[in-house]
């Protein structure tokens, strides 16, 4: 124990929680959509790609980076306002596990549409910020994984601020508790949900950018949204809060598990050991950390 190296431990517990950040604004998308409307949206990891390849190839024609910025922006909007009224919404009140084939297909649509638009080809994404680590403390620090957990922090204290202290983030979380009670009162589901879409879409921009800037814009990217599903259950489904939580614990776990055991395993568990982290805790908390439970009455 004595010849226990607590400064390698420190910077790979720290580049795992910063890792972590990444997962969770994956799984902030599925959260936003789950908690209003019940639809686990599979199609988060395909508007992310679709984000990331539509602003790179903006940039590579010459147009300037705000300008792209703004343009995708508005094309992610759009996407998630036109995903809620042609295909969700006319399947209002169907199983769940009908909806959930649909953002199945919607996920394969969409990179297919992408493949059609932008083509093919693997793009590199550069954001102005080097991934060269610094040293604080005598600790390395990635400079990259420091901003996107930058990013992320706004993103979510915006989320927060813009659900909580505005109207519609008000309705937003009446819907949330109780679909009926809301409609009892007059809002207006379908423009709610609109909206939730078209935030996922924003926050499938945030998280394209960042992982497109880390593993190039490919189409494996949309593959990222599996790195969710393991936050999602540690964290709840239904829980904003949980998703940064539940990203954290994933990020560190998987990072510390790889260094510290992954040797005993034949090394690369880190690609899976989320998975059995997350299979673990569904056995003793089926509802994640901060998720709801459902008690039904019968």
């Amino acid at each position: 124990m004595l010849d226990f190296d607590w400064q390698f431990f420190l910077e790979v517990l720290i580049g795992g929680l910063l890792s972590g950040v990444m997962y969770s604004l994956v799984a902030l998308g599925f959260v936003l959509v789950y908690k209003t409307s019940g639809v686990l949206n599979f199609a988060q990891g395909a508007m992310l790609l679709f984000a990331a390849l539509t602003f790179v190839s903006l940039v590579e024609k010459g147009i300037p980076f705000a300008l792209a910025l703004a343009i995708t922006f508005g094309v992610m909007v759009a996407i998630g306002i036109a995903i809620e009224r042609v295909v969700l919404r006319p399947l209002t009140n169907r199983p769940p596990m009908t909806l959930f084939m649909a953002t199945l297909g919607l996920s394969y649509i969409l990179e297919g549409a992408a493949q059609l638009i932008w083509g093919t080809q693997v793009h590199g994404l550069d954001l102005g910020i080097d991934d060269i680590p610094f040293e604080v403390g005598g600790v390395l620090i990635s400079q990259f994984d420091l901003f996107a957990a930058s990013v992320a922090a706004v993103l979510v204290l915006l989320l927060s601020i813009f659900f909580r202290y505005t109207r519609i983030g008000l309705a937003f979380r009446a819907v949330a508790d109780d679909q009926f009670a809301a409609l009892a009162v007059g809002l207006r589901l379908p423009w709610i949900w609109a909206t939730v879409w078209a935030v996922a879409g924003l926050v499938a921009l945030v998280a394209g950018l960042l992982w497109g800037a880390r593993l190039g814009v490919q189409f494996s990217l949309s593959l990222v949204v599996l790195k969710a599903l393991p936050v999602l259950v540690l964290g709840g489904f239904d829980s904003i809060p949980g998703a940064i939580v539940g990203g954290l614990l994933i990020g560190a776990t998987e990072k510390l598990a790889e260094v510290y055991i992954g040797e005993y395993f034949g090394g690369g568990i880190e690609s899976w050991f989320a998975y059995v982290v997350a299979l673990a805790f569904l056995l003793i908390r089926p509802s994640g950390i901060f998720g709801q439970k459902l008690v039904e009455r019968v």
